[in-house]
């Protein structure tokens, strides 16, 4: 909704629900004036008298355009309307004000019964907008409602106060793109491997250094191994394509026994003896 007009548009809005719902014979105008500007005899008005923002949305973030998914706009001003509904008929002799007292009563009833203003009375410019028009009553401080009758320089007239809310005024900025999002969703990939990798043996058991050995198992095709010597990585990482692999003894190694510690992709993790010969 613009913000020239969507304030105008709830006004319009209410009047059309009260000219379409009203049960009274004949039926009484329906009119938007100040208390002070005159109109038929005949009547219930209403009057704007104050606006206020709501606290409850006024920090929210950036919203989807309305009508295009792929931008973003600004969060907009939304607005609790207050209005005075107040009822005009001539004065009879005997009953006094008690035409305008049906009049007052049908309208409320109206209003009650319609909490949120109806589609179908809704002004066109208001289609589209992302919250409801809610009518809730309200009370009237006495001295606020003294306030307003003194204000127009006119007598008193029984008063009702309604609370509207939300209108929203769309801010007036440029929309930003959203980010890109996740374009297809689907099932991950996982799979039960066959076997678990299993280590069977290792050959040569002993050699000079610099020796080559050979660990053979089940189930190591596709995994990596990692293979180290009292701490010394001897084979970083390897990719394995069969059930047999091999490692190379350092060259450097004196005689003696050495342990050597094969992981295999951190699902398997086995310890070998090797004799390092003069």
């Amino acid at each position: 909704m613009s913000a020239g007009t969507a304030i105008g548009m709830v006004s319009a809005s209410l009047r059309n629900l009260l000219v379409g719902e009203m049960r009274l014979t004949p039926p009484p105008d329906v009119t938007i004036l100040a208390p002070d500007e005159a109109s038929s005899a005949r009547r219930v008005n209403l009057f704007l008298y104050k606006l206020a923002e709501n606290q409850f949305l006024k920090n929210q973030d950036f919203t989807v355009r309305a009508g295009n998914p792929n931008q973003l706009v600004p969060a907009p001003l939304s607005l609790n309307l207050f209005y005075l509904l107040t009822p005009y008929a001539p004065n009879d002799p005997q009953e006094g004000n008690a035409t305008a007292h049906q009049i007052l009563g049908e309208a409320m009833r109206v209003l009650y019964e319609n909490p949120i203003v109806p589609a179908v009375y809704l002004d066109p410019g208001l289609a589209d907008a992302r919250e409801d028009l809610q009518i809730a009553s309200s009370t009237l401080d006495p001295e606020e409602l003294r306030g307003i009758w003194t204000t127009f320089s006119q007598p008193f007239r029984l008063s009702v106060m309604y609370q509207v809310s939300t209108v929203q005024l769309a801010k007036q900025a440029a929309p930003q793109p959203l980010a890109p999002r996740v374009r297809t969703v689907g099932v991950p990939d996982v799979r039960t491997p066959p076997g678990l990798p299993l280590l069977t043996g290792m050959t040569p058991g002993s050699g000079r250094a610099g020796s080559v050995v050979t660990f053979t198992g089940t189930h190591l095709a596709g995994w990596r191994a990692i293979v180290s010597l009292d701490g010394q990585t001897v084979l970083p990482g390897q990719a394995l394509t069969a059930d047999t692999f091999q490692a190379t003894i350092p060259a450097n190694l004196q005689p003696g026994f050495y342990e050597l510690r094969v992981d295999v992709a951190q699902l398997y993790r086995r310890t070998f003896l090797f004799e390092v010969t003069p």
